[in-house]
């Protein structure tokens, strides 16, 4: 019983040391989305205020647990007027629910530097199990700070009412699918 004990411990500190946190850069990241308006124009906007953290213990990033939130208060469509009815209760309704977040339940690599990112997204009180695209590029040393870094480009579509974001809206005013899109850089800690 006392090796078996010592395997385990031997193996629980041989995880926690080789587990890696990664930072995010908020100066070379944006998360953004898009909605086709009137089923004839793209509508853009992003969240000036968000965060994200990874956690990994393999240097490929497969096993990473992946988090991020986002502060609905920081809207921004470049148009003041749609930026308020957005965190009004006729869509975000921030007020209620001024914060957004993801984490990753499972990373799996696709081919190369493709990523499959499923995770639970939480919008305006409802979680669901979403499917991202990743394109990892890096890791590479920092050529100033000699630190390793690591860029993601990641898309992917949700539909907004499942979350019940715009219920009362019509499809053919905002569309259902919205287009997430995120670029992050993040510094190993």
């Amino acid at each position: 019983m006392k090796k078996i004990s010592t395997i385990l411990l031997a193996v629980f500190a041989a995880s926690t040391v080789s587990a890696q946190t990664w930072a995010l850069d908020k100066a070379h990241a944006k998360l953004g989305f898009s909605v086709t308006h009137m089923l004839i124009s793209e509508v853009e906007g992003s969240f000036k205020s968000f965060d994200a953290s990874i956690t990994a213990t393999k240097d490929d990033f497969s096993d990473a647990v992946i988090e991020m939130t986002a502060d609905v208060n920081s809207i921004d469509t470049n148009n003041d007027y749609r930026d308020k009815d957005l965190k009004s209760e006729n869509y975000f309704d921030a007020v209620k629910f001024g914060t957004l977040t993801f984490k990753s339940t499972s990373v799996k690599k696709v081919d190369g530097k493709n990523y499959k990112v499923t995770g639970d997204l939480t919008m305006h009180g409802v979680t669901k199990s979403v499917e991202l695209d990743v394109i990892l590029n890096g890791p590479i040393e920092h050529p100033r700070s000699k630190k390793l870094i690591a860029g993601f480009k990641i898309t992917g579509k949700i539909k907004r009412k499942d979350f019940g974001v715009g219920e009362k809206t019509p499809g053919a005013v905002v569309s259902e699918e919205v287009h997430i899109y995120a670029n992050a850089e993040f510094g190993k800690k």
